[in-house]
Parts: structure tokens; sequence; C-alpha cells
């Protein structure tokens, strides 16, 4: 984390500024593999009707376009910590490119399926930019800066629910959709070797530290251990509800001896992350804990697990079904029904970075409570939506709700930096794993019930961030990390 800034308030015009270029380049490395992620989502009629799809199986594509983001956050934020944003971006940039072009030439639901599953990997892109943003930014701008940083990116699932239906227009045909997400594909794939070329993964003269050991979160005593591993718990049990969904007593998409290989690889999956959380914390299991210099408190990154499973959660599951919803409840055509719909998403632009900005300001743990009892108004509201309503009364609901949702997301990832520097990436990693988990809790949930319910059970779990907000601590003076060399350097917090 840059500590030299001078000043307090960002410039996002000061171009001549090597922090801001870089949070630019980086937010919109971000923002283009949000436009592949949910490139999707606006397409559903052409792409139901291309393949002459059921609403259960447009389901099943939705579930499984969050699945691999699970794991894929976890292993990323290992990668980043390791290999530095720069490198890990472009390859998720190009890699992106690539998948999405797979999914637009598809010629069956297996191949459709097969390939949104993949795209999840891209979602996991979130987490290399706030390792990147943590360390071009000092302390009492990191919150505003992520918040930048990942709401100008997350508003990349409403540019494409904006733009997409009307490029797949103007291209014509049945073809149309394929051919937009062709053009879209090709922008991320070269953005990739931009990126590369453009940015640095510190400022000049700063140490990027790097963890001790890589394969698994460090932690700092035998109660955090045990702690850290029943966490792990969730997100694997999001990835077995997944392929319970897919079984003959789902949408028999998977046959049952698939689903019961499924099962299998994930529990030989958490029996080795788990000997490799071993691995990594073997000294300090042996000693009982760490030198205090290196200590924190796992309960922090808990706390912002559970917070980002209901705001990045929901927001994941609402932004997927949100254009079906005012479509189907407003006898819209898909084109306008995603428009409107794209309001949730385009609150990110002021959202997030307000999130971030409060943060700052009035202090992590205070805005995070107001934020989640904020949300939890929102979608009771939102589970109130009929076809009675003035359609700009429901829209104008939609945003207010977003805007708490996409706040505490920002003020999540404002603290994320300053929990433990040389495992940002990794605890950005898990954070956006449970987002992820939430997702697929959330959308697995919207496959039984109705829109109203599923907004009223999201309303619900919102408590349960509230009530975990109350045990968040505020960092407060500095951290201790270790350069290459043995020496200890202080890094501001607060």
């Amino acid at each position: 984390m840059n500590d030299s800034a001078p000043s307090e308030k960002l410039n996002m015009v000061n171009f001549k500024s090597p922090a801001i270029r870089t949070l630019h380049f980086t937010w919109f490395a971000f923002f283009l593999t949000f436009v592949l992620w949910f490139s999707h989502a606006p397409m559903r009629d052409s792409i139901m009707g291309a393949f002459d799809l059921t609403k259960a199986q447009w389901k099943a594509l939705l579930i499984l376009n969050v699945a691999l983001t699970i794991p894929s956050r976890i292993l990323v934020g290992i990668l980043v910590d390791k290999f530095g944003p720069r490198l890990t971006y472009s390859i998720m940039l190009m890699t992106g490119g690539v998948l999405c072009s797979l999914f637009a030439i598809s010629t069956s639901y297996e191949m459709l399926t097969l390939t949104r599953f993949l795209m999840g990997f891209v979602g996991a892109g979130f987490v290399i930019g706030i390792r990147m943003v943590g360390e071009w930014f000092p302390a009492k701008q990191v919150g505003l800066a992520e918040g930048i940083y990942g709401g100008w990116g997350n508003f990349g699932s409403a540019a494409a629910a904006m733009s997409l239906p009307t490029l797949a227009i103007f291209f014509g045909g049945e073809n149309g959709w394929r051919y937009a997400l062709f053009s879209i594909s090709a922008i991320a794939f070269i953005y990739g070797f931009i990126f590369y070329r453009s940015v640095r993964n510190t400022p000049k003269g700063s140490t990027y530290f790097k963890p001790k050991k890589a394969g698994g979160l460090e932690v700092s005593n035998k109660r955090d251990f045990y702690f850290l591993l029943a966490m792990n718990v969730p997100m694997y049990a999001a990835l077995a509800v997944l392929a319970w969904k897919l079984s003959p007593t789902g949408v028999n998409l998977l046959p049952q001896t698939a689903v019961t290989v499924i099962y299998l690889a994930l529990a030989a999956l958490f029996v080795f992350q788990t000997s490799q959380i071993i691995k990594v914390n073997k000294e300090m299991l042996k000693t009982g804990s760490v030198p205090e210099y290196q200590r924190y408190s796992f309960r922090q990154v808990a706390i912002l697990d559970i917070n980002y499973f209901i705001t990045f959660g929901s927001e994941l599951a609402v932004v997927s079904m949100l254009p079906g919803f005012f479509a189907d409840t407003f006898g819209l055509p898909m084109t306008q029904a995603a428009l409107l719909a794209s309001g949730f998403a385009f609150m990110n632009l002021v959202a997030r970075p307000s999130g971030g900005w409060m943060s700052d300001k009035f202090g992590r743990r205070r805005t995070m409570i107001i934020l989640l009892a904020g949300l939890a108004i929102g979608y009771l509201t939102l589970g109130q939506i009929s076809g009675v309503w003035p359609i700009a009364l429901a829209v104008i609901a939609t945003m207010c709700c977003s805007f708490f949702v996409q706040a505490g997301e920002g003020a999540v990832f404002a603290m994320v930096p300053l929990i433990q520097r040389r495992m940002t990436g990794q605890i950005a990693g898990m954070a956006g794993a449970y987002g992820n988990v939430g997702a697929v809790t959330f959308l697995t949930i919207y496959s039984f019930v109705d829109a109203s319910t599923f907004f009223n059970v999201i309303a619900a779990s919102s408590v349960m961030g509230f009530i975990a907000s109350y045990f968040l601590q505020e960092p407060k003076g500095h951290v201790s990390e270790v350069n290459e060399d043995g020496t200890v350097e202080l890094i501001e917090v607060s």
C-alpha cells in the first residue's frame, strides 16, 4: 500500500499520476471481465429460442455461470499474491475472450452448459484488482479507490444489458447474438496485451510482499486454523448443491453416476485444500501461534466473507434474474426489460465508491452496520413489486435497493487490504468466493420459489450480516510485513 500519497482526495482526471492511471487501467480490465461474464443474461430470449430451452434449463445456466468462480477466486487469490496482478489479469482477460467465443459458437445445450460453467473462471478477475489497487493507494484513500475499481468495473454487467441486445440487432439475423459476443471477446483479448504493457504491480521503490508459503491462507493461532477449515465447508457445500441441482432429481442434465463422481471429487478437493492449509501453517501448529507482529484476527475475514455472501451474492443472483423478472411481471419485450433491469447494476458507478468513501470517513464497522440495515429494507421493498406497480416506481425501488447492496460491497473491500497486506489476494479471494457461494445459494432458492419470496429470503439473510458486523474490529495503527531481506516494515491501516 503506497503510503507516500500526499493528498486524501482522489483526482480521477489526473492522468499524470501513476496511481490514477493504474486505477483506470485496472477498473476497465474488471469492467471487461464483467461484460464477458454476464453477456448471456440480456440474450435470454435469443439463446432460449435458438436452442429451444425450457425455463428450468435457463435457470440451470444461471447457476452454472457462478459455480466455478467459487474455487477460481481462491486459486486466483493465491496466484495474484505469488505472481502479481499485472501478469495474472492479462492472462485472465485473454482466457475470458477465448471462453466467451466458445460459448458464442455453441451448437448444443451441452456445449452451452460447459462453456458457461467455464466462464465462471472469468468472475475471479475481481480479486486481482483488489491487490493491485491496494498496492497503489494509502489507507486513507484505499476504500474510495477500491470502491471506484469495484463499482466502475461491476458496471460491466449493466453495460452488457444495455448494449449487447442492440449490438445483436445491429448484426441482425438469428445469429446476431453470436456476433455480439464475438465482438466483446475480441476486445477483451486485445486488452489483455494492452494491460500487460501499461501497468506495474507496485509504485517505483515499493516492495511487492508475498506470502511465506503458497497453497493456503496463513492464520495466527490454532483457534483461527479450525475456524478457517470450518469456513471452507460452505464453499464445497455450494458446489455440491449445484451438482444435485443438475442431477436427475433436479433439471436432469447430468446422470446420477456423474453427480456421484462430482461429490467424490469435491470431497477429495476439500481434503487436498486442508492438507495445503496444514502445510502452510505447520510451524504455527507446532508452536501454537506466530510472532506478534505477524498476527491478525481471522474473525475479521469471516465477517467480511458473510457480508459479501449477502451483498455480492444477492447482486449476482438479481442481475441474472432481473431482466426476466421485469419482462414477465410487466409484459415487456426482453430488450426493454433488460434496459430497465440494468438500473440495478448501473448504481455500481456511484454506490460502490460511496460505500468505500463512507468506510474511509465514518469507520469500517459503523458503515457496514448501516448499509446492511438498508439492504434488508431494500429487498423487502422489491418483494412487494407486482404488475400493478407503475414501472417507473419499480425501477426506482430497484435502484435504491441496489445502492445499499453495492455500497455494502464497497465497504467490505475497503477493509480487505487493511487486514494483512501480503495475503490481500487470498483474503480477497475467499471473500469473493463467498460472494459466489451466496449467488449459488440464492439462485438455487430462486429455482424453487417465486420472485417475491426470493427477494424476501435475501432480506432475511441480511439480518445475519447485520449482527455479524457488530463484532467487526476497526483497523487501527499499523500492521507489520517482512521484506525478503528479513527486515520488518510497518504499513499504515488507519
